[in-house]
């Protein structure tokens, strides 16, 4: 191609031709583009058509052609920010060509280009960034790590001075008693140094203070995940449920005891037959009229107790769930305390303790089974906040509703539903951070004749785990503020602070999982090594999205709330609210579903954080709608609600992860806008865009058929994506080192320096 003129066309043919993922429709758009420029001649336009033709592609050595006096202009001018300027240089400055910038620009959208993308993929084969690309200091690490810490900077900081000490040295033996005790002895520090009552009352002997609570518990993650399960299960599940269930007298006689320690203790809700649906148990409590006492009894075997926390080795005594009798009748699901063992941890007459032996992780946490066989407690281990038996042997509660009494009796426990996404997040931070660290240092290919390259370096390796680290981050940000709403709550917001904790349980969990599998496939064989200890992270989380409620359980939770709230809204609503709920509605889809903003691919746009807001908004909003219609549809249609509810339950879980995400979103931004350090504020906003984008991209079908977006838009997002893991490149290392793991806890010999 010797024209001056028709070489302008050199940098879109290029592209066209080798992005295969570019359709036959957007040749037809390059090709309408030429028939319109009049400024060629009938002759120039047919040679162009020759180039795009889809029957005749170019040969590769006309690809290699064209590419080389692309990167050829590149290097004598690296200040080029546009394909348009490399489209004039090649014309060598024609007139006709220069003046038409915006139509140029146009076609380049319409095609999905991104100009900061494509000048970075050319300089990259050009091996002016590739080989020497490599992490940098950008950023205040220190700052970085206070911002995340927050408030609870103090605590965290002496947790893991504590957890780096040589006395929590990770245990090495493969015999489970062993590792159970060394677990049980990390405990006992831990309780010295009065962490394990941290959130207990300080009138019984406790810290008050629950937010140091859910730090303590993140930061011992770093550690071993069976250490934070058993402090979980004695300090909090067993504890807490105390604290939450009982009264005055409870908190006298067991809290002080509890949180350090000498009452080691068990939270007995899990039954063989039933796990998620509590309210099903069928364990008994009798009560018995003649001495005010009360007959614990397994029915059968598949009512045992199972997989009980401290139950197989060290619990004394454990909080169990029971359904309350009374003269034949059932009161519903009450909690009483029962005790197992004596002082020298022999088991009491009535108690029959079995070891539900090795598992696929946490083996340093003794779980097992418990059966009550005619176990007679007193009528004061009735944890009686909720629900008492007075002095007359009659069932009395403050809150007459069975079913609202049973929920209020669960929502006291959410708790647990905040500490184990948050010590899912630092499992995830450490994968990260091993993963991250070995992938800066391995070194492999590279350009001809040339040294090898570190894999970090690789597209697809940051593909693999940068949008990942963004999750971690707008995670970490997310998990603050449910840990803030909770500790804050009132009355009025119980139900939505449930459910959002319900749900990013799910979402956390199911995330960090995904993540130790990337971290470890990104890390090769030394990945698959145990020394490296991703496979112990992956292990022990594994059952993290199972318990304390199964992921896909609570996400329907979630989605009922959502539900529940939409009906609110139009219940609350009269025919002339309904008419402008759904105008605004349109009006919406009017405004946003236009056909200059679902093709929009500059990008100014496709960063800009209220675009994503909006994308965010429409989708959950959209899908909420979409399923109430639905379901009140199945329903009026004569389906029973429940069978209406399990027809759509594919549609429940899109509900509740378009809202999580959309909160998750929202808090990230609300982060953001909060950093004062212009540094920190810029790569914490990248990661922001990152994950905003990589979670429109991950639903890109959605929002293509609901029309929100055309093809070239997600496109243009796929690219900018790849665009903004390649900016994230050099401060990726800082951005984990800002975690600030104890490389003691760490510990993975591919992840030092």
């Amino acid at each position: 191609m010797t024209n001056p003129k028709l070489r302008a066309f050199i940098p879109l043919f290029y592209l066209v031709w080798s992005d295969d993922l570019l359709t036959p429709k957007e040749f037809l758009t390059l090709r309408e583009f030429i028939s319109l420029q009049n400024w060629l001649s009938e002759k120039e336009k047919e040679l162009l058509f020759a180039e795009v033709n889809v029957s005749a592609p170019p040969s590769r050595g006309q690809l290699i052609d064209w590419k080389s006096q692309i990167e050829k202009i590149i290097q004598e001018k690296p200040s080029v920010r546009s394909i348009f300027d490399i489209s004039i240089r090649l014309s060598e400055n024609d007139k006709a060509i220069a003046d038409l910038g915006p139509a140029f620009i146009k076609l380049e959208n319409d095609l999905g280009i991104l100009d900061k993308e494509v000048i970075g993929v050319f300089k990259t084969s050009s091996n002016i960034i590739t080989s020497n690309y490599q992490a940098a200091k950008r950023f205040d690490t220190e700052i970085l790590a206070r911002i995340l810490d927050g408030k609870q900077a103090f605590i965290i900081k002496k947790v893991k001075a504590i957890i780096s000490r040589p006395e929590f040295a990770y245990e090495t033996s493969t015999d489970s008693d062993v590792y159970r005790e060394k677990v049980y002895d990390w405990c006992k520090i831990l309780a010295k140094e009065n962490f394990g009552n941290m959130a207990y009352p300080k009138k019984y002997g406790g810290g008050g203070n629950l937010a140091d609570y859910f730090s303590i518990m993140e930061t011992l993650s770093y550690h071993d995940l069976s250490l934070v399960i058993k402090f979980g299960v004695q300090f909090g599940l067993w504890g807490m449920s105390i604290q939450s269930l009982g009264t005055e007298k409870h908190y006298i006689k067991y809290l002080k005891d509890i949180g350090s320690l000498k009452l080691p203790g068990c939270f007995a809700m899990t039954e063989t037959n039933h796990g998620s649906n509590v309210k099903e148990l069928e364990t008994t409590a009798t009560y018995n009229h003649d001495d005010q006492t009360f007959t614990i009894q397994t029915p059968n075997i598949d009512a045992q107790k199972e997989y009980i926390g401290n139950a197989a080795k060290h619990g004394q005594k454990a909080t169990v769930f029971a359904k309350l009798i009374i003269d034949g009748n059932d009161y519903g699901i009450n909690a009483f305390i029962v005790p197992l063992r004596d002082i020298n941890g022999r088991v009491l007459k009535g108690i029959i303790i079995g070891d539900c032996g090795l598992k696929m992780g946490l083996n340093g946490v003794d779980n097992g089974t418990i059966r009550f066989e005619k176990v007679v407690i007193p009528k004061e281990n009735m944890l009686d906040r909720f629900a008492s038996i007075n002095e007359k042997g009659e069932f009395e509660s403050p809150i007459p509703s069975d079913n609202r009494r049973f929920f209020t009796m669960l929502g006291t426990l959410v708790g647990g539903r905040i500490g184990i996404p948050r010590s899912a997040l630092a499992a995830a931070k450490s994968g990260l951070t091993i993963a991250i660290i070995y992938s800066d240092k391995r070194k492999q290919f590279g350009p001809e004749g040339g040294s090898e390259v570190s894999i970090l370096n690789y597209r697809i390796h940051q593909r693999r785990l940068f949008p990942l680290l963004a999750k971690t981050y707008a995670i970490h940000f997310a998990l603050q503020y449910l840990t803030n709403r909770f500790i804050n709550k009132n009355e009025s917001e119980m139900q939505e602070i449930e459910a959002l904790a319900a749900g990013m349980k799910a979402y956390s969990t199911w995330s960090t999982r995904d993540t130790l599998q990337e971290c470890r496939e990104a890390c090769g064989g030394k990945g698959y090594l145990s020394e490296n200890r991703i496979d112990t992270l992956k292990n022990d989380t594994e059952i993290y999205t199972t318990f304390e409620g199964d992921n896909t359980v609570l996400m329907q939770l979630v989605a009922k709330n959502r539900l529940s709230e939409f009906r609110k809204s139009f219940g609350e609503m009269d025919a002339i609210g309904i008419i402008n709920y759904v105008y605004e509605n349109a009006k919406t889809a009017i405004s946003e579903k236009n056909l200059i903003i679902t093709r929009e691919t500059d990008e100014e746009h496709l960063l800009d954080a209220q675009f994503h807001l909006n994308a965010f908004r429409y989708r959950e909003k959209t899908t909420l709608a979409s399923a109430g219609k639905r379901l009140k549809k199945l329903i009026d249609g004569g389906l029973e609600p429940y069978d209406a509810f399990n027809v759509v339950q594919h549609q429940m879980i899109d509900v509740s992860q378009a809202y999580l995400e959309l909160i998750i979103l929202e808090q990230f931004q609300t982060a953001v806008q909060s950093i004062k350090d212009k540094k920190c504020k810029d790569i914490v906003s990248k990661l922001c865009q990152l994950y905003a984008l990589s979670e429109i991209e991950k639903n890109k079908g959605w929002y293509l058929e609901d029309g929100y977006m055309e093809g070239v838009k997600t496109k243009a997002i796929r690219k900018m994506v790849n665009q903004l893991c390649w900016d994230i490149r050099p401060d990726a290392v800082s951005l984990v080192e800002a975690f600030d793991i104890p490389k003691s806890c760490l510990a993975a010999p591919i992840a030092l320096h």
